[in-house]
């Protein structure tokens, strides 16, 4: 953490800048509080880049559009009924949230909200202390009034108000002590973590939609493994991703070193080193889907174990983990295209292996490209970062493999517009050609000239035209008298 000198210069930097100095005059000059708040402080007093402007303010949030209007031609209402509303002021985009308290009810989805008169009382209803912080504009005061500054000299994360009252207040809170405990690398304090365990069937209350955006955050931390550990050891997982916790007791296919859900975890941060490694200079956001297929590629096997001959299987667990994905991730409200990348990638991860004992031939690798699809370059990383083994023969032999397919692919594509495997003829010539008319002979000709295409590469469109001939003349439509038409 930086020195204090350095944190308040890095809060004066902010306050001086043009968007937060014309806020927070033009709220002093209408006679009302205005503090930056929450993620802000906390980020700049941590050296931490400061991306997202948040403040809070004595006024009602009439009196808070009016103001905003003042500033700007763009403002609108992101949730009056919880007391925030949004303008672009200076370039900014900029959130101002009247002073509140809110609650969940036992039986609702949604906090009721009421409005609070002074910015102790806003700090106290907040998640956590390292958020409780404000810093009062114009004048430049740092308000704290839960130890929050202490605890992130200390590296803890703890509730402000007894956990037991703030988690029942927003269960949602539970996810992101854990989402915390990754992004920023503390510790969840001892009687915080106890009413997480405590409380954690509390979470159901929450919207399947709140609950993946927090697993989508903590996904997107540089290393989310702390934080789904959390999950999993407090019971929380059980509540919306019940197959990562099943993972914990399923040993791997030998029972040495290591169970499925360690190995799970290992893949994760090893795909998120490939991921930052390989991506472009200009791709700066986490890839998710990427994520998310390492952390689930494994989830089909606790429904796939079996002891055979002393030892386990997991026989066709791509493909029931491929399906569970897609219902976990529909159940949690993810968008058709992600869980659509997603089951695929689960489905394939296991695709690559055997390459090392007998090489493909260029059939099977076009095949390989074509079955991936979009996703190629996503399952490299997943096939590579799969490797977890201390057997570092067994590692580098993988590894050179995957050089190798990787290498050959690229020829391949070079030579032959790999990434458009298509056959010589479409659906138009081939109906001209056969003199059919368009229906599922013409889908079953086109799918054999694209196995002829995928066996043997390009073969031109004349030689195409005599295979789809010779093809079409052992098809029974070719002769109905035949076959008894």
């Amino acid at each position: 953490m930086p020195s204090l000198a350095e944190s308040m210069d890095a809060l004066r930097a902010i306050a001086d800048s043009a968007p937060v100095s014309a806020l927070a005059s033009a709220f002093a000059a209408n006679g009302h509080e205005f503090a930056l708040v929450g993620g802000p402080v906390r980020d700049a007093l941590l050296g931490r880049p400061v991306t997202d402007l948040d403040f809070t303010t004595s006024a009602r949030p009439e009196e808070t559009q009016r103001i905003l209007e003042t500033l700007s031609g763009s403002v609108w209402d992101v949730g009056r009924d919880f007391g925030t509303i949004a303008a672009r002021v200076h370039g900014e985009t900029v959130e101002v949230t009247t002073y509140r308290a809110e609650i969940y009810r036992d039986d609702s989805r949604k906090p009721e909200v009421t409005y609070g008169d002074t910015i102790e009382g806003d700090l106290v209803r907040r998640d956590f202390t390292i958020n409780a912080l404000a810093l009062m504009l114009p004048e430049l005061r740092l308000v704290d009034v839960s130890g929050g500054v202490e605890d992130l000299l200390a590296g803890v994360i703890r509730t402000p108000a007894s956990p037991a009252v703030s988690f029942t207040d927003d269960p949602l809170r539970m996810l992101r002590a854990a989402r915390f405990a990754a992004q920023l690398g503390f510790d969840v304090e001892a009687g915080t973590l106890a009413a997480m365990a405590e409380y954690a069937d509390r979470l159901d209350i929450i919207s399947a939609e709140r609950i993946r955006d927090e697993l989508v955050k903590l996904l997107s931390a540089p290393d989310p493994a702390p934080g789904i550990r959390l999950l999993v050891d407090t019971g929380l997982a059980d509540r919306f991703l019940p197959e990562l916790t099943a993972l914990v007791t399923t040993q791997d296919d030998h029972g040495r070193h290591k169970d499925v859900y360690e190995h799970s975890l290992t893949v994760l941060r090893q795909a998120i080193e490939l991921e930052i490694a390989r991506r472009a200079p200009e791709e700066t956001a986490p890839d998710l889907v990427l994520r998310l297929a390492a952390l689930l590629h494994d989830i089909g096997k606790p429904a796939t174990r079996r002891f055979e001959r002393g030892g386990v299987t997991f026989h066709h667990h791509d493909v029931v983990g491929a399906k569970l994905a897609k219902k976990r991730l529909r159940e949690l409200r993810f968008d058709n295209d992600t869980i659509k990348r997603v089951a695929r990638l689960v489905e394939l991860h296991l695709r690559f292996f055997g390459y090392s004992d007998q090489q493909w031939t260029d059939a099977a690798v076009r095949r390989y490209v074509r079955d991936a699809g979009e996703e190629l370059e996503r399952l490299h990383i997943l096939t590579r970062a799969d490797v977890t083994t201390r057997n570092r023969r067994k590692a580098e032999r993988l590894e050179h493999a995957y050089d190798d397919i990787e290498r050959r692919i690229a020829e391949l594509a070079e030579a032959e517009e790999l990434a458009a495997v298509r056959p010589e003829l479409d659906g138009g010539q081939i109906m001209r050609l056969l003199g059919i008319p368009a229906g599922p002979l013409v889908g079953r000709a086109y799918r054999y000239l694209l196995e002829v295409r995928l066996d043997e590469g390009p073969i031109g469109a004349e030689a195409a035209e005599d295979r789809l001939r010779a093809w079409y003349a052992e098809q029974p439509e070719a002769n109905p008298e035949a076959n008894g038409a």
